[in-house]
């Protein structure tokens, strides 16, 4: 097993509550994880139905039979556990209890708010870090190949073509998954919708615009988005707040979390295709935020992460609010540095002031500097920025 960076908080959080949660998209590790880092517990899934009836059927009884302690995967198959979990902890008043895992987080966080706030310490998990491959015999050389590949854990342990695997995956992603969230009955407008998304990956998301295209209402659109949202597809980078007294873009901008899955809706199956197509930039965009975000959540913390826009289209494409300081990211998927590369970090630099200041640019080529405009790390060595 590839050590995942989330298993030292996820320990220590189990020393402390008595229930944790693992969310994050279906086949990011979620299960591998939990089993690993707690192998003295019982270990249940209610994808096993004749498990799901158990727990439906007989709570009380089901949840009894583990009493020491159990993990039980995918859990919001049976809602009607969390209310026996909440008794049985307050009753017990103890930590490390239960290690809950689901890929449904509408689903999951609904009842977790709903009967155990205060009690569930709450993580996520993405799909494999760049940092954590690199330090494996996975480790790539290009920063294409790992757009390509993208970083689903199956696609390393089973050495899955990444072009066989993907479209099963969005498949089972829109049987299954998206009929358990919501009753969406035209699945291939669905399928569409998802496709048009990926065209717009890096984009100011415009929701009457992708209704529009796809033929269904705003407000659906909008709906369908907090589905690819809540699901780990997709996430929107809001626009920083702080206004400089300037007029500012107020709309998110919308990244899908995981490259491979991107490219393969887009139907980019090699570096040749990628080397020349229109989205090429926004993929790399979105691999270097989605790395940022997954350090962020390995270490239990929430993402902070912002893109700034005025109204003339000076842009910042990354703002990261860490606790002390804000750092000002700007990515570029060239691998060669042009002067025009920081042209976003002085615009903000003169706006905010030095003291507001803490440019970096991470870009596609190999060397790491230190520059009058600021830091340049290489794609390679994001996590240095921390």
């Amino acid at each position: 097993m590839i050590k995942r960076d989330l298993s030292g908080k996820l320990k220590s959080l189990f020393s402390k509550f008595p229930v944790v949660s693992v969310a994050g998209p279906r086949q990011s590790g979620k299960t591998t994880l939990v089993k690993n880092v707690f192998r003295s517990l019982d270990y249940v899934s209610l994808e096993d139905l004749d498990t799901r009836e158990f727990a439906l059927k007989d709570p009380r009884g089901f949840l009894s039979t583990h009493n020491k302690g159990v993990i039980i995967d995918e859990i919001q198959r049976a809602p009607n556990l969390f209310s026996y979990i909440q008794t049985i902890v307050d009753s017990k008043n103890k930590t490390g209890m239960f290690v809950l895992t689901g890929s449904q987080n509408i689903l999951l966080q609904e009842n977790i708010s709903q009967t155990l706030a205060g009690r569930v310490a709450i993580l996520k998990l993405l799909p494999f870090s760049l940092k954590e491959l690199r330090q494996t015999s996975y480790k790539l050389k290009e920063s294409e190949e790992y757009i390509l590949r993208g970083f689903y854990p199956r696609i390393y342990d089973k050495k899955i073509d990444p072009v066989d695997w993907y479209p099963n995956y969005i498949q089972t992603y829109i049987e299954r998954d998206v009929r358990l969230i919501k009753n969406i009955t035209d699945l291939s407008t669905f399928q569409k919708f998802v496709k048009m998304c990926a065209g717009r990956n890096g984009q100011v998301l415009n929701l009457s615009s992708l209704g529009n295209e796809c033929g269904i209402t705003h407000n659906t659109a909008k709906a369908w988005i907090s589905i690819l949202e809540t699901s780990y597809i997709i996430f929107l980078l809001r626009p920083f707040y702080k206004n400089f007294n300037k007029r500012l873009t107020k709309m998110p901008k919308l990244y899908f979390y995981d490259t491979g899955l991107a490219c393969s809706l887009l139907g980019i199956q090699n570096k040749n295709q990628l080397a020349g197509h229109y989205s090429k930039g926004n993929l790399f965009e979105a691999f270097i935020i989605s790395e940022i975000i997954k350090n962020r959540l390995n270490k239990g913390q929430e993402p902070g992460c912002y893109y700034w826009r005025d109204k003339t289209g000076n842009e910042v494409d990354c703002i990261l609010e860490l606790s002390n300081s804000l750092l000002q990211i700007e990515i570029k998927s060239g691998k060669t540095i042009a002067d025009d590369y920081f042209d976003g970090l002085i615009y903000w630099n003169k706006l905010a002031g030095k003291k507001n200041s803490n440019p970096y640019l991470i870009y596609s080529g190999d060397e790491t500097q230190t520059r009058t405009f600021g830091k340049v790390i290489s794609w390679k060595n994001i996590s240095t920025i921390f």
